[in-house]
């Protein structure tokens, strides 16, 4: 199960605010459990010590690294070093790269091909380089916003085409996406898993997620582009409905 996969996760303290930790770690336990946690940065820094509580209350090993020459980045070097390290170990499955910098793009790509299962996260400002590189990529503004500013209004979710990153895909992309998965994924008389098609829009799209556009789920967001038809059905467990998605015919 994706819940049970081990996974590294590996901060970018230079480019990362410690009033994400906490969401970072909640969204990191819907993909599994972390195991190694590593942080780098230089610590004799003033304006590292915000990070000493929020290090102990989430068991985060500070790694230090000292800027030795101006303009070089020692941080990033480290973190890739350790990252090859955990993946030559073999006892995890998967990592998370917490930053906001290109600079890991190489990173991710190589641990993908490797078969490590990739999550970044970062601000908005991330580079779509680093994005496409990982499996899935999570935007740490959307994991922090409280459920007011995550979760509009209907009204104002439907008015919202253009997505609040360049380069994040409209809403009217997304329709087409999932137009044609369902496509080339449905049965006989046009019906699609949902999950399914989330997990292949999701390929397609590493930085989708339901919250982005103003929603908790996947589900919701579907019904609120109102050209598709959702249907539940029953499973043999009567706590688990499972949902279905056809391409609404246009009259």
């Amino acid at each position: 199960m994706e819940n049970d996969k081990q996974i590294a996760v590996l901060i970018d303290a230079d480019n990362v605010s410690d009033k994400y930790i906490k969401y970072i770690f909640n969204e990191i336990s819907n993909h599994g459990i972390p195991t190694y946690k590593r942080i780098y940065g230089d610590w004799t820094k003033p304006q590292m010590s915000s990070w000493k509580n929020v290090l102990l209350n989430y068991s985060i090993t500070p790694i230090q690294q000292y800027s030795y020459t101006t303009g070089k980045n020692a941080t990033d070097a480290a973190l890739i070093i350790d990252a090859m390290d955990i993946l030559y170990s073999n006892n995890v499955d998967g990592f998370c790269i917490v930053s906001s910098d290109s600079d890991f793009t190489k990173l991710a790509a190589r641990l993908r091909e490797a078969g490590m299962y990739v999550i970044g996260m970062g601000e908005k400002k991330t580079p779509t380089p680093f994005i496409a590189s990982c499996e899935k990529f999570k935007y740490l503004e959307v994991l922090a916003a409280t459920p007011i500013e995550a979760y509009e209004t209907p009204e104002k979710i439907e008015a919202q085409e253009v997505p609040t990153k360049e380069g994040m895909a409209t809403r009217k992309e997304l329709i087409e996406t999932i137009r044609i998965i369902i496509t080339e994924s449905s049965d006989e008389d046009g019906w699609a898993y949902l999950g399914e098609v989330g997990k292949k829009l999701n390929k397609r799209y590493p930085d989708f997620d339901a919250r982005n556009y103003g929603h908790s789920k996947l589900t919701p967001f579907i019904s609120s582009l109102k050209e598709f038809e959702i249907q539940p059905r029953k499973t043999n467990n009567r706590h688990i409905t499972h949902y279905y998605i056809k391409n609404r015919i246009k009259k």
